[in-house]
């Protein structure tokens, strides 16, 4: 049974737009991710798309078609495009790892839109959307003003900055965290899964891995484990919402969070694995 927000939202929806020529149906069948994510795209100021389906039918709302330009249809979309959009064709592989279920956040990208004598910069992050049945379902991309390079503000001294990988299940906290990251001046990735990110720390010359201790699957302990026989100067920051009960018998160096912490606890933190990098 739908709720009264999700009711609200789709009335909206179908008086805003006609949804059923789409190649995404008329609102009242789509899922809740599709649902919830396409009205918080539509609401909020920052440029946004949306890749949803095996077709990879394309949304996006107002902010995103204005950046665009003139000769860009205007919001929302819903249809299989014949060229992919620019923040989608600039970052193929980051949109192909998002349908695999790893979040993925590029910092500086150059887009050229058509009618634009200037590229524009951004940042871009893909965040993949999950079904009731956890299958992804789509990936949402968000276009960020873009964020310097050796960024030194919200406590990231200069010469500090690190690269983490952040592994977390709960998308929309491993969303959270890698904004807060940037926001820091850290460069970051993000995966929901161990496995993912054993594969991720085999190329990713990271410094930091940034894991909640309780995964689906290999625990982040023994990925921890793992990774620090691959790497022993990679640098672990643990967090759990279980105490550290479970961190006990770890045999290597480790900082952890209690969740919920706050931002102050995880600047401590980072700066703690900085000095010892």
């Amino acid at each position: 049974m739908l709720d009264a927000v999700s009711l609200a939202t789709m009335a909206a929806l179908s008086t805003n737009h006609d949804w059923s020529r789409s190649a995404v149906g008329a609102p009242a069948s789509w899922p809740s991710a599709l649902r919830l994510t396409v009205d918080i795209m539509l609401n909020t100021p920052l440029p946004m798309l949306l890749c949803w389906g095996p077709q990879r039918a394309v949304l996006f709302n107002g902010a995103y078609a204005a950046l665009a330009g003139a000769g860009h249809p205007a919001a929302p979309g819903g249809n299989v495009p014949a060229l992919l959009p620019v923040p989608l064709a600039a970052a193929r592989d980051s949109v192909d790892q998002a349908f695999s279920g790893v979040a993925t956040h590029l910092r500086r990208r150059s887009l050229q839109f058509a009618g634009s004598a200037l590229a524009h910069e951004a940042d871009l992050h893909f965040t993949p959307l999950l079904q009731d049945d956890g299958a992804v379902g789509g990936v949402l991309c968000a276009l960020a003003p873009p964020t310097a390079a050796a960024a030194t503000s919200a406590g990231a001294a200069a010469g500090s900055a690190l690269r983490i990988l952040v592994v977390e299940d709960n998308l929309d906290s491993q969303f959270l965290v890698c904004e807060m990251l940037s926001a820091f001046g850290h460069d970051n990735a993000g995966v929901a899964h161990a496995e993912g990110a054993l594969q991720l720390l085999d190329g990713g010359n990271f410094n930091v891995l940034f894991t909640d201790v309780s995964l689906p699957g290999m625990s982040g302990v023994e990925l921890a484990r793992r990774a620090r026989a691959r790497d022993p100067s990679l640098r672990v920051i643990f967090a759990s919402g279980y105490g550290d009960a479970l961190l006990r018998q770890i045999e290597f160096p480790y900082l952890s969070l209690q969740k919920p912490y706050e931002i102050e606890q995880l600047q401590n933190a980072l700066a703690a694995a900085a000095a010892s990098v």
